[in-house]
């Protein structure tokens, strides 16, 4: 099992920072604390997409010298998901932030149970 955890040392990172985000998002009550969670969890899959699609030994999908054999390069599919994902979640969080920002203009707080009992007093009123 050792051999296999040194071998695979970036797969174990990115499922220990998983961890970490996944906890932070479902133990924290404070928004902001939620959303660096999400985007914990975000990097983690983003580095397991890269640790996958990477072959040691080969390179960039980019042809120099004329080498077009399909064995000297990595597969370009994870790095574009991983671009992909990145722009979707630099846009979830601006999202995300955004209407933290208004949620704490209303309610003056960032605490999801303080909030959600002051929402259960508007509705009772």
């Amino acid at each position: 099992m050792g051999a296999n955890l040194l071998a695979n040392h970036a797969e174990a990172v990115a499922m220990i920072l998983f961890g970490i985000g996944f906890s932070n998002l479902l133990l924290q009550k404070n928004l902001i604390k939620k959303i660096i969670g999400l985007n914990i969890m975000d990097t983690a899959t983003y580095l397991f997409l890269a640790e996958k699609g990477y072959i040691e030994g080969r390179v960039a999908p980019i042809v120099v010298d004329n080498v077009t054999s399909v064995g000297a390069y990595i597969n370009p599919v994870p790095s574009g998901l991983v671009l992909t994902g990145i722009v979707v979640s630099v846009s979830v969080s601006a999202l995300m932030l955004s209407l933290t920002i208004r949620l704490y203009r209303r309610y003056h707080t960032l605490d999801i149970d303080e909030i959600s009992t002051l929402l259960k007093k508007n509705e009772k009123a």
